[in-house]
Order: C-alpha cells, then structure tokens, then sequence
C-alpha cells in the first residue's frame, strides 16, 4: 500500500491555548496512539490533502524529530461550518500485528448483462473493511464483472485473498446487475400489447 509523509513537530504544550494558536498558524493538533504512550504532534494542515480529500486509502509515514513512524489514520475531526481540520488521531503500525482498515473497490471489466441485456451496474459496496498486517494491505480490492451476467452479482466470498479477510459476512453484496427500470416498462408495453391483442382476436371469433 502507498504511504503519505507527514512532517511533524512534537508539542510542547497540549492546553486549548496552545491548540488555538496552533491553528491560527495553518497547523493541525495530532496525537499518535500505539504500544507506548501517547505523542502529541502537530503538522501542516498542507500535509494532509493527499491523505484525506481522496477516496484512495492510504498508511502514513510520520517523520518527528529524525525518525519515521509507520502509522494509519485512526480518527479525523472538522470544524462544522469551515470543513477544515480540528484534530487527527494516528494509530501506530506493528509488522506483525494485523490492522482493520476500509479500501476502496475499482470494478474492472464489462458485465454482458450490461453490454447485451440492457441491465444496469449497481455498486452496493464503494469500500471494504478488511483486516491484514501492514504489508498485505491492498491498495484497492479489484472487483472483476467480465462474468455478471443479468440479476448475477459478486459477494465478498467472490473475492476473497488469503493475504487479507473480510470484515463482512461472505454474503455481503458488493456489486450486482440489475434489470434497468427502462427495460422493466418496455417488458409491461409489450405484455400489455400481447393481451389486447389476444382480447381482439377472441371477440372477433365470437
């Protein structure tokens, strides 16, 4: 998985005060939680665009006083009427030690249901939780629909790795072809035209 640095200077002071001016300076309070206590940083608000305005997941790599800290992102917090960042909680990274984290699902490849039978692509799962040690994290979990043909779908038992689980009961629906509601009402036209048809002839008879 991809990794973004952020550039960290430990705080000297945690009190609102503090907070506040950091703040006023474009910086973000952060704290990074793991084994041993807990560290109190902060970082350019700059820093954390690539990490979280996107939808792609990501591990960190926090540099703090000439060392590199493997971390995730555990909590963010926004001001409500502003949108810009309030605080952020890190979780450290063991090698050995399994993570949960969300990734995000790229559909690949084209549904015949869709190309021939006029259905529809729905995207019921637009992440997955899964559960890996850092270095089996994906960084997407790829959903092939060369297969779904109409009313077929993937479950996450279809996608299954044995580097990583599923947080997800294996009936969990990640993505499915659907009849589209156009094809639906072409269907009702046709079975309506049928009838009246059938109604004619037999009056007719009579």
């Amino acid at each position: 998985m991809k990794s973004i640095t952020i550039n960290g200077s430990k705080r000297e002071s945690v009190g609102k005060k503090a907070t506040k001016a950091l703040r006023n300076a474009e910086m973000v309070p952060c704290v990074l939680y793991g084994e041993n206590n807990p560290l109190h940083f902060a970082a350019k608000e700059l820093d954390f665009s690539k990490l979280v305005y996107t939808p792609n997941a990501h591990t960190v790599v926090i540099k703090l006083d000439g060392k590199s800290i493997n971390a995730i992102l555990q909590d963010i917090q926004f001001h409500p009427v502003s949108d810009r960042i309030l605080h952020v909680d890190f979780y450290e990274l063991k090698d050995d030690k399994e993570i949960s984290m969300n990734i995000p699902v790229t559909i690949q490849g084209a549904a015949p249901g869709v190309l021939n039978s006029g259905g529809t692509l729905s995207l019921n799962k637009r992440k997955l939780r899964v559960r890996a040690i850092p270095s089996n994290l994906p960084d997407t979990i790829v959903a092939d629909i060369s297969d779904l043909e109409l009313g077929n779908k993937l479950t996450t038992s279809d996608l299954k790795k044995d580097a990583y689980s599923f947080l997800h009961p294996d009936t969990t629906v990640v993505c499915q072809v659907r009849t589209s509601r156009a094809s639906i009402k072409d269907d009702v036209e046709v079975e309506e035209t049928e009838e009246t048809e059938e109604t004619t002839e037999t009056e007719a008879a009579e």
